[in-house]
């Protein structure tokens, strides 16, 4: 073989090579709601464009918006298995069952679940502590409401619902005890109509702040149109509020996404169950109102960074269920996973959880 004969060769085994070395890594997101929602499923497509952005032509994303918990997102988390993709990112508490069993069908693709608990050797967890930014919530609703009653638009009786719902009572009796919180189950995650109508009743109930687990903007502009507060979910809701609006507890999943992907590139990922808070800026307090007076800014902004620097938790001790049973004891802090399977009601909240 002539000398020429063998670099063409060696050309062409190692074109191959190099062209597959070239392949982006293929990440695939699955969404509860539609990406316009302006909340939680729009705060994860922000961040998958800011994956997109840091990485460029090394990454080729991937989203299925819309998708219904249960069987419908077992089918689609497989069929972008089945696509090739390489890392798979699913967003709700729903897809749990069905991201563990596609996982387990898949051992060589990396996922990752938002709000579980399930992990395996190719599946980890992540969350946002959002109790964090509802604690914040709960103090400055405390300071601005003239009916010292709170209202509260639930999705669904989950773990993070409930540690949130009792975060913002903690918040708001800190500086008002006379606080009473009251909370409608809408049973959805994105419905603007029934999320308004959940508004309403609880306003037509005395409440004059509204806060949400649900993500359409409907609640805060319903609280606008009849003069009361209201406090964005997710994202940055200011717009949508006018004077209305308290503050917005921001979900910025950008960071965290670009982090997992690179260490999937490195070979370096391990499943694990991943809490970003104030102090990582993955939960932000934006948009607070200039309507609070410069006392009552001096008080949120101190709450916020007592988190922020580690000097004070939310769910800190002593704390009481509905009974009077003692669940946390005085200086005891809540670990992750106690937190992770709260499903009881702090002592004060008068609400009942769904059976």
């Amino acid at each position: 073989m002539s000398l020429k004969q063998s670099l063409a060769l060696v050309a062409a085994l190692t074109l191959p090579v190099l062209a597959m070395a070239e392949d982006p890594l293929k990440v695939g997101f699955v969404y509860v709601g539609p990406i316009g929602d302006h909340g939680w499923s729009y705060q994860h497509d922000l961040g998958r464009l800011a994956l997109e952005e840091h990485f460029g032509d090394k990454v080729k994303t991937t989203y299925v918006e819309n998708v219904n918990e249960g069987a419908d997102a077992e089918r689609t988390i497989r069929r972008l298995a089945q696509a090739g993709n390489d890392v798979i990112f699913t967003t709700s508490f729903g897809f749990m069952n069905p991201t563990a069993r596609v996982a387990q069908q898949f051992p060589d693709i990396t996922f990752l679940h938002a709000t579980g608990y399930k992990r395996a050797d190719n599946l980890g967890t992540y969350l946002s502590a959002t109790y964090e930014g509802r604690y914040v919530t709960g103090v400055a609703a405390g300071l601005v409401t003239e009916s010292d009653t709170l209202g509260y638009i639930a999705s669904f009786p989950i773990p993070e619902v409930i540690r949130d719902i009792n975060a913002v009572y903690l918040g708001a009796t800190s500086v008002n005890p006379d606080i009473q919180i009251k909370v409608v189950w809408a049973n959805t995650w994105f419905d603007p109509a029934k999320e308004a109508d959940a508004a309403n009743a609880l306003m037509d109930q005395g409440a004059d702040v509204i806060v949400q687990h649900t993500d359409s903007p409907a609640p805060l502009m319903a609280a606008e149109k009849r003069g009361k507060w209201g406090v964005g979910q997710a994202s940055d809701m200011r717009k949508f509020g006018g004077d209305a609006h308290l503050l917005s507890v921001v979900n910025d999943w950008g960071p965290y996404y670009i982090e997992t992907v690179q260490a999937v590139m490195d070979g370096d990922w391990t499943p694990s169950d991943y809490w970003g808070g104030i102090a990582d800026d993955v939960i932000q307090i934006v948009g607070i109102s200039d309507r609070l007076t410069d006392e009552q800014r001096a008080k949120v902004d101190k709450v916020i960074e007592s988190i922020d620097s580690g000097k004070f938790h939310p769910f800190t001790g002593p704390l009481k269920d509905q009974s009077g049973e003692l669940r946390v004891p005085k200086g005891k802090t809540m670990t992750k996973e106690a937190l992770a399977g709260m499903d009881w009601y702090v002592e004060g909240v008068t609400a009942k959880l769904p059976e």
